[in-house]
């Protein structure tokens, strides 16, 4: 079997269940070693059997993305003993509360950004030289249609997706010269725990299971990749262009 990622290093955050879990066995599976974030233990200790079953291994961090010194702390650990990232993949994410704007707690609203958006620069600001050190360093930031549709009572989670496409988007431009990719995943409504908070009437077998999800999320994370600073949306199965700036 092919391995297309054999010898890579991959870094995913939001690991240790849906899609992180799921993409993070898929970069196994295609060769890459695992660096894998979540902040439960346990779920962890799974990701590395399941890994090592896929012939493959995991380095597991558990991290509280709103621990940003902690993602220092990591990327250090990472320069001392691979000396480069290949891949990077900010799934980890938060939805927040489902209320109208002025109901939506503040301290809810903080941790909502400091997830969704803040943990994500910090993430770019940690692993940009890293990434660099790479022959073909890759990002992938997990967005969500609530970036683009304004809907009532998703107000944190919709504001930190369209906040985090806006990140990913000038990072793409500012690395356009190096041999980083950055774009955007949008997996769409997916068989998730998350996805079943916020839609708790759905029936969950109408959709897509995460392992669906993530062997689309593999692709973007290859040396092949070559697009940067698009979205790539599950549902349509393509790359699809951001409207240029006016």
């Amino acid at each position: 079997m092919t391995k297309p990622l054999a010898g890579s290093i991959a870094l995913v955050t939001g690991a240790s269940r849906g899609i992180g879990r799921a993409t993070a066995l898929a970069l196994a599976r295609a060769g890459a070693h695992i660096v894998a974030v979540a902040r439960t233990v346990g779920a962890l200790e799974e990701i590395d059997d399941a890994a090592r079953a896929a012939g493959s291994a995991a380095t597991l961090v558990p991290l509280d993305m709103r621990d940003y010194p902690g993602i220092y702390r990591l990327a250090a650990a990472l320069s001392e003993r691979y000396q480069r990232l290949d891949a990077l993949v900010g799934n980890a994410a938060i939805v927040g509360q489902r209320s109208p704007l002025d109901h939506i707690d503040l301290q809810n609203w903080d941790e909502v950004m400091a997830v969704n958006v803040t943990a994500n620069w910090h993430l770019i600001r940690a692993m940009d030289a890293l990434l660099k050190r790479s022959s073909a360093g890759r990002a992938v930031f997990i967005t969500s249609g609530a970036a683009t549709h304004a809907r009532a009572y998703s107000g944190a989670y919709s504001v930190s997706k369209a906040a985090l496409d806006v990140l990913a988007r000038i990072y793409s431009s500012e690395t356009e010269a190096s041999p980083i990719r950055v774009n955007l995943f949008n997996p769409g409504p997916t068989r998730t725990r998350m996805r079943a908070q916020v839609m708790p009437g759905e029936n969950p077998m109408m959709l897509p299971t995460a392992e669906d999800v993530a062997e689309k999320i593999v692709p973007l994370c290859l040396p092949s990749c070559s697009e940067t600073g698009k979205l790539y949306d599950y549902r349509a199965d393509r790359f699809l262009s951001f409207a240029p700036p006016g």
